[in-house]
């Protein structure tokens, strides 16, 4: 039986998410009043809330099953400064779509009074959605993406393939500069490139933090680098960090063992509290580091690879929860 999460990070009782549910999702006065305590003047972008310079966001990817407006609302709602926008192939935008759609989505984030902070993209190199996506994201004055990924393939190669991946970073970042959009790598465990911090501080350093950015994660920087790996990656990359991705994992042993009888355990997602990576001593890094930019929760508790399987209801609850904590470490 797995162990029960501590009180603080328990999902609120189920009153709490049947308020979520109907506040948000049928978009009661509630939510709106809260709409119109942040929203903006006409023609001006609405104001981050947090009091210490950060922003605070979450990825759309688990909310993709509610239209964007509700998604703005109910991130509103729970007190986050905007969204961590997917605009990729199955994501809340479908890059051929962007023109039309991402403006919308802009005018329904700031009637919410929240911001789309970012866009999550699968930009891997300078064609035409990717022109799109740049374009469309500089008129609505989006100032930064993350780009898509790049993969670790034939082992003994690996030199050869952080050069050849590196080379490919830079075309996105030369049509990325044409509209004044900061292309962000984001640092992913297992076989990509890259998997941790200094890896991506060995195909960046090259280029100025104006030039490219790094996109930091707390789940898979600790999962690559689980002693001090992280920090030393977050040391070296300290110039060019634009983004931060705020998640924490639990390892899980898995079910038998492989042909050679080794046990096999598995990775799993968890609230932001409960997880193996060490969210208070991250976030006391990048306070050295003087980071004050934009964190992205990622609520990723759908599918097999969460701890417990969670309705969209559910995962914004949670996110409500997991916001709470990270704030109260700022």
């Amino acid at each position: 039986m797995r162990n029960a999460l501590p009180p603080y990070n328990r999902l609120p009782r189920r009153d709490f998410l049947k308020q979520v549910s109907l506040n948000v999702l049928a978009g009661t006065a509630l939510v709106n009043g809260l709409s119109e305590q942040n929203t903006s003047k006409a023609g001006e972008q609405p104001k981050a809330k947090s009091g210490n310079g950060y922003q605070l966001g979450a990825f759309t990817k688990s909310f993709q099953d509610m239209p964007i407006p509700d998604v703005c609302r109910a991130f509103q709602s729970i007190g986050l400064d905007g969204l961590d926008l997917t605009v990729r192939p199955k994501g809340h935008i479908l890059p051929e779509n962007v023109e039309k759609e991402l403006p919308e989505a802009c005018s329904a984030a700031k009637a919410a009074g929240v911001k789309i902070l970012f866009l999550t993209t699968m930009i891997t190199e300078p064609d035409k959605n990717a022109e799109r996506i740049l374009a469309t994201a500089q008129e609505q004055g989006i100032d930064r993406i993350k780009i898509g990924y790049y993969r670790y393939k034939q082992f003994g190669t690996l030199a050869q393939q952080l050069k050849a991946t590196s080379k490919q970073i830079s075309k996105v970042a030369k049509l990325a500069q044409k509209y004044n959009v900061l292309p962000c790598v984001h640092v992913h465990s297992n076989n990509f490139l890259p998997s941790h911090g200094t890896q991506l501080y060995q195909m960046i350093q090259d280029y100025s933090p104006q030039e490219v950015g790094a996109y930091v994660d707390m789940l898979h920087m600790v999962k690559e680098g689980s002693g001090d790996g992280w920090r030393q990656g977050l040391d070296l990359l300290a110039p060019w960090i634009a983004l931060c991705a705020v998640k924490n994992f639990a390892w899980e042993r898995g079910e038998g063992r492989d042909k050679k009888g080794h046990q096999k355990w598995e990775v799993k997602t968890v609230p932001v509290a409960d997880g193996i990576s060490p969210i208070p001593d991250y976030v006391d890094a990048l306070r050295k580091l003087s980071y004050e930019g934009i964190f992205s929760l990622h609520s990723e508790f759908k599918g097999r690879h969460s701890w417990k399987q969670l309705s969209t209801e559910e995962c914004l609850a949670q996110t409500a929860v997991d916001a709470k904590y990270f704030r109260s470490l700022w």
